[in-house]
């Protein structure tokens, strides 16, 4: 059963407000073409240390980036966003699944920063050589990866459709579903990007380090001239957007019956 008491639903509000402040950064730096950008990730958590009362921060992020983790992956375990069993259901329960394990690796990595002032960097290349190093380590990753294709494709749909304004409360900004279009269809990118590495890592046997995160999936394309661009500022207005869904996204509580979700407005 699912811990649905207002700490839960407190916690996963920081989850988002968590979420914002990375997405936030990352887009900053990207677009100004901060050196911290080159590191990637690494880069986005240095950054925010190097804040004042940024260590505080970032275990504010520890929290906040496990709590959302756990969120997601509440999703896939007990269905607590309500998505079904059927295919199309299973499809964005496996998409939660991804997002949740890269929350807890961006995590990991605030962690780092947060315990020891410093990253050794390579975090996600370092665990998917442990994961490679065991029998069937490549199945697992290839099918992370497919998780995270999955991932991206209900990311472009929230893009197109504006389904998520389903979760959002009366009283959100009037702006909301257009920055939300906009963020979920950069995430789709970099989503998609990190799949890709992982399938590669995991089933073409390209190596662990070809596995990406969030901020090197977005260091990729800085060649790519206006996409480049165009997905950092998407990065960026999805940052706004999760400061937004801190404050008014409707969390779903568990019905008296059991693991039965029911939404609060």
């Amino acid at each position: 059963m699912v811990d649905k008491s207002e700490k839960f639903e407190t916690l996963v509000r920081v989850g988002y407000f968590s979420r914002a402040i990375m997405y936030s950064v990352l887009g900053v730096i990207a677009l100004m073409g901060a050196a911290a950008f080159a590191e990637g990730t690494d880069g986005v958590f240095r950054a925010i240390r190097d804040f004042p009362g940024g260590t505080a921060l970032l275990w504010i992020l520890v929290i906040g980036l496990s709590a959302y983790g756990l969120f997601r992956l509440a999703s896939p375990a007990f269905d607590i966003e309500n998505s079904g069993s059927d295919a199309k259901g299973w499809g964005k329960r496996l998409g939660h699944l991804g997002s949740g394990i890269g929350h807890f690796a961006l995590a990991y990595t605030a962690y780092k920063f947060a315990t020891a002032g410093n990253s050794s960097g390579g975090g996600a290349q370092e665990a998917a050589a442990g994961v490679l190093s065991y029998d069937f380590g490549g199945a697992v990753l290839g099918l992370l990866g497919i998780a995270f294709f999955v991932a991206a494709a209900h990311q472009a749909k929230r893009a197109w459709t504006a389904e998520f304004m389903q979760r959002v409360a009366a009283g959100a900004p009037d702006y909301t579903e257009t920055l939300g279009r906009i963020g979920f269809a950069a995430r789709a990118v970099v989503f998609a990007i990190i799949g890709w590495s992982l399938i590669r890592a995991g089933f073409l046997s390209a190596g662990s380090a070809q596995v990406k995160t969030l901020g090197e999936a977005l260091a990729s394309l800085a060649g790519n001239g206006i996409v480049f661009s165009l997905v950092a500022v998407g990065l960026l207005v999805f940052g706004i957007f999760s400061l937004i869904l801190a404050r008014y996204r409707i969390i779903p509580d568990m019905d008296p019956r059991g693991k039965v979700p029911a939404f609060r407005a």
